[in-house]
């Protein structure tokens, strides 16, 4: 069913869904939504499967013409969002009609937003995923970013009996000055004072920050003198923290299959998203916690999930 016709893409619009798993081996990226807490959330709003399609929006949003009569949410970055010139808040349920023009506005903190519509978008399923990789010209809607006069389909799906909001205590805040835990590892062996510096600075998000991995600036982070400037190259995970021979961090994101630098440290999964919404000249700052923290925190927020979703649904 056609759901909405493109007026304005927007910066960089995409369709992503929960990510390509199982393809890495194949120099297949993971790609799907970079702030997972934002997608998951959307999907909540409007009634859908977790796993469903939504738009990535990236500091810019789209101007959409409605085609058939559907729900919408719009979470993650602050945008501001505007129905037929009438303002309407995020993070919660809106009916839309026919004919009904909607605008996303430019961010004012955060970085990316996420637009969910009833029963998903619909794209074809490429190695199990509907999200976009655009390095690769392959899933989402015909391998790119959303351009004007696209015309995009979203599945069946039943409508909402009743709108759903979503509490503000759970609304998360995009700071310029943002904390991310980490685990040493697995290359914390070529560096002796490196693992103290990037525990003790304040890194800098520079411009080069996109899908792939977000290069920060700061304090050089010197490997053990001997230790060799690059490893032989290995698999890699969103939130390993590498460094390159400027000895600068870059935080590897879903669009990454395999590195050659060493990585001192790892990124974990619950604060992937807080990166993911900084913009370049928004600070970071790094905290050290073990594996057993690591799990509790990754179960406190699948916690915060399950409670979210109990409460949309009452």
């Amino acid at each position: 069913m056609k759901r909405f016709k493109v007026h304005s893409p927007g910066a960089f619009t995409t369709v992503q869904d929960n990510g390509r798993f199982g393809y890495q081996k194949m120099g297949m990226p993971i790609s799907g939504a970079l702030d997972a807490f934002a997608f998951r959330v959307a999907n909540l709003l409007v009634g859908n499967p977790a796993e469903s399609a939504v738009l990535e929006i990236t500091i810019t949003g789209p101007r959409l013409e409605f085609l058939s009569e559907t729900d919408i949410a719009l979470t993650g970055a602050k945008m501001g969002m505007t129905l037929n010139d009438t303002l309407v808040q995020a993070w919660r349920s809106v009916r839309v009609k026919p004919g009904d023009m909607l605008e996303i506005h430019q961010v004012t903190s955060g970085c990316r937003a996420y637009l969910a519509i009833s029963g998903g978008i619909d794209v074809p399923v490429v190695m199990g995923s509907r999200s976009t990789y655009v390095g690769g010209k392959l899933g989402g809607f015909e391998g790119r970013p959303l351009q004007a006069d696209d015309v995009v389909n979203g599945l069946e799906a039943r409508l909402l009996e009743a709108p759903r909001v979503l509490p503000n205590k759970w609304i998360p805040e995009h700071k310029r000055e943002i904390n991310l835990r980490i685990i040493p590892g697995p290359q914390d062996d070529y560096f002796d004072t490196g693992l103290e510096t990037l525990l003790t600075t304040d890194y800098m998000v520079t411009p080069k920050a996109d899908r792939m991995g977000y290069r920060l600036q700061g304090a050089a982070i010197e490997r053990i003198p001997g230790t060799p400037a690059s490893i032989v190259s290995e698999p890699s995970m969103p939130g390993g923290i590498q460094i390159p021979a400027d000895a600068q961090p870059i935080v590897l994101l879903v669009e990454q299959t395999v590195g050659g630098y060493s990585k001192i440290a790892t990124v974990i999964t619950p604060d992937i998203a807080r990166l993911t919404q900084a913009t370049p000249g928004d600070t970071a700052r790094f905290e050290k916690v073990d594996l057993a923290q690591a799990h509790k925190i990754y179960r406190d927020s699948e916690k915060k999930l399950q409670e979210i979703a109990a409460s949309l649904t009452m």
